[in-house]
């Protein structure tokens, strides 16, 4: 086949050196939503079971002690389609006994059939780790009848391999649960899954305070639409009524003032690992006043950089 110009489509064997072939003329862009397998392992006491618990608030697939053999009939489960499991974790580690001896033969297999995987190795310290069962007062998986010591050196020896293969190694060793979940997500995802996720619901007040509420903030201090006729019938969500209540003495004073309030309350729920905030803007129906400011807050925060959904609660309950 020629192209317009009647070549062969290939490039000139001039920009092409010697012993290079050339490049297919329609290369295909990696995909941006690519399914994910990732193979978590490491020592006993490292935290394995914390980073799983952080990659399920991420909204990863997570299944625990999976024996090493059934990793490639799991990740047939990946898809890219909706609906289907786009990020699978599966726990695999020594409690598999017999079934974890394979793990380094079952991770070539995965590359060898092309399935894309990374691996993540917890590791800490032979101090800590005897520090950490101590404390939870159970033995190590392969101590048997011998010392806690002698199952963990057994446990380094199994893994040795493993570890070499690792993509991304988390020593954990001064690590607090806080800052382990930190690490995994930056290790996992960078920095965008770090972020805080907001949630801002309006609400009545006659209905009840929303259970999961962290703030709750009362705007029934300014004047009611409901009062005016002509605004009645509408909700916050009309301009003629978000004019109106943010057009009123002090609220867009009140709405800047509170977001400024809140960056170290949320910085700090951050650094706490506390991922997920709700804000409740009440006033007497959940109708108009706190449907109006809840949008004016949720906006204000995107502006400064925070991820924001917004519910109206109880819009057509009256």
């Amino acid at each position: 086949m020629t192209d317009d110009a009647g070549g062969t489509g290939e490039p000139p064997t001039t920009t092409v050196p010697t012993g290079i072939p050339a490049l297919e003329a329609a290369a295909r862009t990696p995909r941006a939503d690519m399914p994910e397998l990732l193979v978590i392992t490491g020592m006993s006491g490292a935290g394995r079971t914390k980073a799983a618990a952080v990659l399920e608030d991420m909204d990863w697939y997570v299944v625990d002690n999976l024996p090493g053999q059934l990793l490639t009939q799991l990740a047939g489960m990946l898809s890219t389609g909706p609906g289907g499991v786009h990020r699978l974790a599966a726990v695999v580690d020594v409690r598999g006994r017999e079934f974890f001896a394979d793990l380094v033969n079952v991770v070539d297999s995965l590359y060898e059939a092309g399935i894309a995987h990374r691996i993540l190795f917890l590791d800490a310290s032979d101090a800590v780790l005897v520090q950490r069962f101590e404390t939870v007062r159970r033995p190590h998986p392969l101590q048997g009848d011998g010392r806690l010591l002698d199952g963990i050196a057994e446990e380094r020896v199994l893994l040795q391999d493993i570890r070499e293969r690792a993509d991304m190694i988390i020593d954990t060793s001064d690590l607090t649960v806080h800052d382990l979940a930190r690490e995994v997500r930056l290790t996992i995802s960078g920095p965008d899954e770090e972020a805080l996720r907001v949630h801002v619901v309006s609400f009545g007040f006659k209905y009840g305070l929303p259970l999961d509420a962290d703030h709750v903030v009362d705007v029934r201090f300014l004047a009611n639409p409901y009062w005016i006729s002509e605004l009645r019938h509408l909700t916050g969500r009309d301009k003629p009524v978000r004019d109106y209540v943010l057009g009123l003495a002090g609220a867009r004073e009140f709405i800047a003032r509170y977001v400024d309030a809140l960056e170290p309350v949320l910085a700090g729920y951050a650094h706490e690992d506390k991922r997920y905030v709700t804000m409740a803007v009440g006033c007497t129906g959940g109708k108009h006043r706190s449907v109006a400011i809840a949008e004016a807050i949720a906006a204000e925060l995107r502006n400064k950089g925070q991820r924001v959904v917004v519910t109206h609660r109880d819009l057509g309950r009256e």
